[in-house]
C-alpha cells in the first residue's frame, strides 16, 4: 500500500477522503443541497444537457460518478431500463467503447466498431419512432439493443436474462416508473444480473428527500418511491450495499442511497 506522506498520489487520495468524510457532517450544506436538487426539479433543469448530440436528462455530477463506475467496473453488457431520449444509453455505449479502445490499446490489437465487444441494451415500455429513429442512426448504434415492453413481466426478465447470458461483467440502471412498487419489481428482476463487484442504480431516489408538490402530477411520492424500494431490498439482499463514497461526495445528485455494489 502506497504511504500517503511520501506518495504525491495517494496524498491526494486521502486529502479527497478526508474532504468528502467531512460533507456528511455538514447538516446545513446538506440541506442547501436538497434545496438546490428540488429548485432544480421544478425548473426542468437536467433537461438541459446532450451527451454525443441526445438529450440525457440527468444531472451532470451523476453523469461523472458513473462514468466513474463503469471505468472501476469495466462491464461487457449494460442493462437499462427507460430510454426516454437514447441519451443515457449513448452515454454508456460511448464509455464501453472507450473501455474496447482501452483494452485494443493494451493489447495491440485492432478494433472492429462493426462487431463490439461490450453493448447496452436498453428497456422501455414506449420507444417513441422519433427517439428510435435517432438511437439507430447514431454512430454508437452498432453497441445499442433495444428491447420494448413492460420491464416488469415475467417474459421480458426472461429475455434480458436470456440476452446476458454468457457475459462476465453486467451492470445495472434502473430509471423508468418510479414508484416503489414498480422499482420493488425491477431490482427483483434484475438485480440477480449484477455481477460480483458490478453495480446496481437506482436513480430518482432524490423523491424521498422532496417536497410531494415537486411531482404534483405523478404517481410516486414520499414514502413511494425508488429510495423506498431500495430500503426495503436491501433488507433482504445483504449481499448488495449502498455504495458510501459516491453517495456522500455527490450532494447534487438525484441518486442518493442508489449507487447500490453487489459484494465481490
Amino acid at each position: 500500500m502506497a504511504d500517503a506522506t511520501s506518495d504525491p498520489i495517494a496524498q491526494f487520495q486521502e486529502e479527497r477522503r478526508e474532504f468528502v468524510d467531512g460533507y456528511a457532517g455538514d447538516a446545513a450544506w446538506q440541506k442547501q443541497s436538497i434545496d438546490w436538487v428540488t429548485r432544480a426539479f421544478g425548473q426542468k433543469y437536467m433537461y438541459n444537457f446532450d451527451w454525443l448530440g441526445r438529450p440525457v436528462i440527468q444531472f451532470p455530477a451523476d453523469i461523472v460518478a458513473y462514468q466513474e463506475v463503469v471505468w472501476a467496473v469495466k462491464p461487457d453488457l449494460i442493462i437499462e431500463t427507460g430510454i426516454a431520449h437514447g441519451g443515457s444509453l449513448v452515454l454508456s455505449a460511448s464509455l464501453l467503447a472507450m473501455l474496447d479502445y482501452a483494452d485494443a490499446v493494451a493489447e495491440g490489437t485492432t478494433l472492429d466498431p462493426a462487431n463490439p465487444k461490450r453493448k447496452v441494451l436498453g428497456v422501455d415500455i414506449d420507444i417513441r419512432d422519433h427517439n428510435r429513429a435517432q438511437i439507430e442512426s447514431h454512430p454508437m448504434s452498432s453497441r445499442i439493443e433495444m428491447f420494448q415492453g413492460s420491464s416488469v413481466t415475467d417474459e421480458m426478465a426472461a429475455k434480458v436474462a436470456e440476452y446476458a447470458k454468457g457475459c462476465q461483467t453486467v451492470l445495472v440502471s434502473l430509471d423508468s416508473m418510479h414508484t416503489h412498487e414498480h422499482v420493488a419489481k425491477e431490482l427483483g428482476y434484475y438485480a440477480p444480473l449484477v455481477s460480483p463487484g458490478s453495480y446496481c442504480l437506482v436513480f430518482d431516489t432524490i423523491v424521498e428527500d422532496m417536497d410531494d408538490s415537486v411531482f404534483p402530477d405523478r404517481p410516486w411520492s414520499q414514502g413511494d418511491n425508488p429510495k423506498t424500494a431500495v430500503w426495503e431490498f436491501l433488507k433482504e439482499n445483504p449481499d448488495f450495499e449502498i455504495d458510501q463514497d459516491i453517495n456522500q461526495k455527490l450532494l447534487i445528485s438525484a441518486v442518493p442511497d442508489g449507487w447500490l455494489r453487489r459484494k465481490a
